[in-house]
C-alpha cells in the first residue's frame, strides 16, 4: 500500500460517508497549493480516480450544452455513480489553485499530478492503494509522464491526449510564437487563442513543448492503459493515439470514434457519457 504519513495529517479526516458528497480539499505542491473537488459515493472507500484538465482548463471543464455540468464535473457524477471516487484538480496558476497561468509549465503541472496521487494514497476516504488516471489532451500528456515516472496507476486512460507537443501548440499557437516564446525569458509573450481568449506565457512553458516527450514518457508505463481519439479531431490530431498505443508495452484498448477534440460536447452530452461509459469498463476490468 502506498502511504503518505505526512500529507495525511493535512488532510481533514471525515468518517465513511452515508450518500454521495463532494468536498474541496487543498494541499502543498512546490511552492504553491492546488485546490480539487474530492467526489466520493456512498458507502465504504471506493477506488480513486484522477481527473486531469487540458491547456487553459479548470477542473470542472468545459460547459456540457444541454445540461449544467462541465465536461468532469459530469465524469466525476458518472464514476460517482459506478462507485469510484474522483479528484479533479487545477493546476497551479489555474482556476482556484494558487500562482499565475503565465507561470505554467507541464513539469509544475507534473509535480500536482504527483502529488495528487501522494495526497490520495493517504485519504482514508478513498481506497488509495486502487487507483487510476484521466488526463484530457495536455492534461493526458501531464498523465502519462505522472504513469511512466511513478508507476502507480493501476490504469490509465488518455483522451485525446498530446503525443507531439511541437504540433500541437505549433496548430494552436502557431510556430512564430514557439520561436518568440523560447526566447522571451521571464517576459514571456503575449497570445490571442484561436477562439479569443487572451493570455501570457514565459519562457518555460515553451521549453516543455520542445523538450518533453509524452510518448516516452508513456513507453515507461507498464499498467493498462486505455486511449480515445476522435476521428475529427484537429487540435490534436488522431495519430497521437496510435503513437501511444505503439509505444506501450502491457494491456491497451484503442477507442476511435467519431467526435471531435471535446466529444462533440457542444451538441450535448451523448457522445461524453459514451466515453465515460467505456472508460469506466475498462477499469472495471481492471482495478476491481
Amino acid at each position: 500500500m502506498r502511504l503518505a504519513p505526512v500529507l495525511a495529517m493535512m488532510l481533514t479526516v471525515l468518517a465513511v460517508p452515508a450518500f454521495a458528497t463532494e468536498d474541496v480539499i487543498r494541499f502543498p505542491s512546490a511552492e504553491g497549493t492546488v485546490v480539487g473537488t474530492l467526489s466520493l459515493p456512498m458507502g465504504a472507500p471506493a477506488p480513486v480516480v484522477l481527473l486531469f484538465h487540458g491547456f487553459t482548463g479548470t477542473r470542472d471543464e468545459l460547459a456540457v450544452a444541454g445540461t449544467e455540468e462541465g465536461v468532469f464535473s459530469r465524469t466525476a457524477r458518472l464514476l460517482r455513480e459506478a462507485g469510484y471516487a474522483s479528484l479533479r484538480i487545477d493546476f497551479r496558476g489555474s482556476g482556484d489553485s494558487s500562482g499565475e497561468f503565465a507561470d505554467t509549465t507541464f513539469e509544475g503541472q507534473i509535480a500536482d499530478g504527483m502529488q495528487a496521487v501522494s495526497v490520495m494514497s493517504a485519504d482514508p476516504r478513498v481506497m488509495g492503494d486502487t487507483l487510476a488516471i484521466i488526463g484530457w489532451s495536455q492534461g493526458g500528456l501531464v498523465a502519462a509522464a505522472v504513469a511512466g515516472r511513478s508507476g502507480v496507476p493501476d490504469a490509465l486512460a488518455l483522451w485525446a491526449a498530446v503525443a507531439k507537443p511541437q504540433e500541437t501548440f505549433a496548430g494552436i499557437l502557431g510556430a512564430d510564437v514557439l520561436t518568440r516564446g523560447l526566447a522571451s525569458g521571464e517576459a514571456g509573450v503575449s497570445i490571442t487563442l484561436p477562439w479569443g481568449a487572451q493570455l501570457d506565457l514565459r519562457q518555460g512553458f515553451f521549453d516543455g513543448i520542445a523538450t518533453l516527450d509524452p510518448v516516452a514518457e508513456i513507453a515507461a508505463y507498464k499498467g493498462p492503459l486505455f486511449v480515445a481519439h476522435g476521428r475529427q479531431d484537429t487540435t490534436v490530431l488522431p495519430a497521437a493515439a496510435d503513437a501511444f498505443i505503439a509505444a506501450h508495452d502491457g494491456k491497451e484498448t484503442l477507442m476511435l470514434a467519431d467526435m471531435d477534440h471535446v466529444f462533440n460536447v457542444f451538441a450535448g452530452p451523448e457522445t461524453l457519457d459514451q466515453l465515460v461509459a467505456a472508460t469506466i469498463a475498462f477499469f472495471d476490468a481492471q482495478v476491481r
